[in-house]
């Protein structure tokens, strides 16, 4: 970002949280937000920020996270992180998020140590695509208009199917980074990276439509994710859309074709 550059960084917002009595605020500027309120990734982002800044030198790594969207949030938001369960290896950390002093998400959070254990696989290839210097722009493409946040993200379209196109392969094959390179931990940074793209089912859309998540899991499989140049791979898969919800598969890899996250989505559509 330039000296000019009006925009807020992620990890400029992010350190602006307060945190007084286990209850944090955070003002969410209009270039964070997806119309009117703030999208799920920057939801999970700041729910997750708030445990660091409250927990963060006592807690394992992350394994799971699982948000319900229950109304819209923003500008200013409530956080007041709960920690459930903290027993030797793992813990269990929820977080409600309140905008207007009403209930907007409601996430919880499973941290915990690696262990040995015998049994290792991996069944989850990255696709095979070009480099994201090989790739078209995805967010910012003539005649598109893309939600505010995006703007902080640089995307590269490297398969399946655009959005809005009409599209029977609904599915986003994209290189993505944050322009933000600050960002700690890596693992905040991905929370919010993880739901950047629009979803999957938005290919299949004839025109424009509004969308809503309801809610989202995803598994984080490294204990110390990183990539090489920022970028990331993301991969956002319609398995099934019918009486106005979609059921989307997500996958984020590293540079190198490692598995990192592994999510599932469900979205209320109004096409």
């Amino acid at each position: 970002m330039t000296d000019a550059d009006t925009r807020t960084p992620l990890s400029q917002l992010l350190a602006s949280m307060t945190c007084e009595n286990d209850i944090c605020h955070v003002h969410v500027p209009d270039d964070w937000l997806q119309g009117r309120a703030i999208y799920g990734g920057l939801t999970a982002a700041l729910c997750l920020q708030s445990i660091y800044d409250q927990h963060g030198s006592e807690l394992p790594p992350l394994r799971s996270a699982l948000l319900s969207f229950i109304g819209p949030a923003g500008p200013d938001v409530t956080l007041r992180p709960v920690v459930v369960r903290q027993g030797k290896s793992t813990a269990f950390i929820t977080v409600d998020m309140l905008s207007d002093d009403k209930m907007a998400a409601r996430a919880t959070f499973c941290f915990g140590k690696a262990r040995d254990s015998r049994v290792a696989h991996a069944h989850l290839d990255a696709p095979a695509v070009a480099t994201p210097d090989a790739c078209d722009s995805f967010f910012q493409r003539p005649g598109q208009t893309a939600p505010n946040f995006t703007q902080h993200f640089e995307g590269r379209f490297a398969g399946g199917s655009m959005p809005v196109t009409q599209s029977d392969d609904p599915r986003y094959v994209v290189w993505i980074r944050h322009r933000d390179r600050e960002i700690a931990p890596v693992v905040v940074g991905l929370a919010a990276l993880a739901d950047a793209l629009p979803p999957a089912a938005m290919a299949s859309f004839s025109e424009i439509a509004p969308i809503s998540t309801m809610t989202w899991m995803f598994d984080v499989l490294d204990d110390d994710p990183a990539t090489e140049d920022g970028w990331w791979l993301s991969q956002s898969v319609a398995n099934h859309s019918a009486d106005g919800y979609s059921s989307q598969a997500m996958h984020v890899w590293n540079s190198a074709g490692k598995p990192v996250i592994v999510g599932r989505q469900n979205v209320a559509i109004f096409a």
